[in-house]
């Protein structure tokens, strides 16, 4: 991956609806060579995907809370993952070193959701137990950091 790549990914995670003729002007190519650059670094798995960004709250989510999980000694980590991975409240899923293994993030509707979500995290087999942080507000998450110089170890020519 080399400056131009970089640069275009950077303008795409700023704003995923830029359009080639723009990301040309400001790289200083062409919209096609732009278009096959986006190409590749999809197909090279460097860009997985572009979704819109919405207020959680605007669209009724507006609790919003992390659950560590500490699971037992004889977990079976990938059926719990599977079991995570069904959740459709749970927006992101992280494995730990330390003792909770596990921080899932969770976006609910009502208080009443959360304590049911966590009763049904809590019930998966080999979770041993959970702790639940509520957050009070969101200064800013999902920030794009700047993509590193030197080489990336994703292929991409």
């Amino acid at each position: 991956m080399d400056e131009i790549d970089r640069t275009i990914v950077n303008l795409l995670r700023a704003d995923g609806r830029t359009s080639y003729a723009e990301l040309a002007r400001r790289v200083g190519l062409t919209a096609p060579s732009v278009q096959d650059r986006v190409a590749k670094l999809e197909k090279n798995g460097v860009i997985t995907g572009y979704q819109a960004v919405v207020d959680p709250e605007a669209i009724g989510l507006g609790i919003t809370a992390l659950i560590g999980i500490i699971p037992d000694s004889s977990a079976d980590h990938l059926a719990i993952c599977d079991k995570l991975g069904a959740i459709e409240q749970i927006e992101s899923c992280y494995f730990l070193a330390g003792v909770e293994c596990y921080q899932i993030k969770v976006r609910v509707p009502k208080m009443a959701d959360l304590e049911q979500l966590i009763h049904r995290v809590a019930g998966i087999g080999g979770v041993a137990q959970t702790r639940t942080t509520i957050t009070l507000s969101t200064k800013w998450e999902d920030r794009p950091q700047p993509i590193p110089t030197g080489e990336v170890e994703h292929g991409v020519d």
